[in-house]
């Protein structure tokens, strides 16, 4: 139980800064951008120019929408932000909800394997319940995935499966030769 609730709060704290790493990498690139607009600014005419014959305009058309894009510094850094830089702004939201959803997750998945031991006290039994549990709790969570991502459920269950277990695996080995 120590180790589960030490790796929630050590998954949901690097989830966290994970996402707060995502909101200053933007804002120290916006700023930069911000500079760039202002003291730079025909160069970076140039380059939203550049980036619209990518799309096949040229001519009148391109040099109104660049003189129309250009007028507005907001919407000109934006614009820069995704398209030069392929950055979109995020959530300021996402840290805190990265963290729970991280922590709370890797709780619930690590009580699985724990649940067969709270039942009973003799612990062959235990383990091969656990063992059970788990392999059909990742084959749950793999399917899951491919719905949501759209993937094939049987090739994500199996997937996830096997990782799990390769990764349980593991840590048996380990804790068997560790003594």
């Amino acid at each position: 139980m120590a180790e589960i609730v030490a790796g929630a709060i050590a998954m949901g704290l690097g989830g966290y800064l994970a996402a707060r790493a995502d909101q200053e990498h933007y804002a120290s690139e916006e700023r930069r951008e911000v500079a760039e607009v202002q003291n730079l600014r025909e160069r970076e005419v140039a380059e939203v120019e550049s980036i619209f014959r990518q799309y096949g305009l040229s001519g009148e058309p391109l040099r109104q929408l660049v003189r129309a894009l250009t007028s507005d510094r907001k919407r000109w850094v934006e614009f820069m932000m995704r398209f030069e830089l392929g950055l979109e702004r995020p959530d300021p939201n996402r840290a805190p909800i990265s963290a729970a959803t991280i922590a709370a997750f890797y709780f619930v998945g690590g009580l699985i394997p724990l649940t067969p031991y709270f039942v009973t006290s003799r612990v062959d039994p235990a383990f091969q319940a656990s063992i059970v549990l788990t392999a059909i709790a990742l084959l749950l969570f793999g399917a899951i995935k491919g719905r949501l991502t759209g993937l094939n459920v049987v090739k994500a269950s199996l997937q996830t499966a096997a990782v799990g277990g390769l990764a349980a695996a593991a840590a048996y080995y380990l804790a068997h030769l560790l003594g």
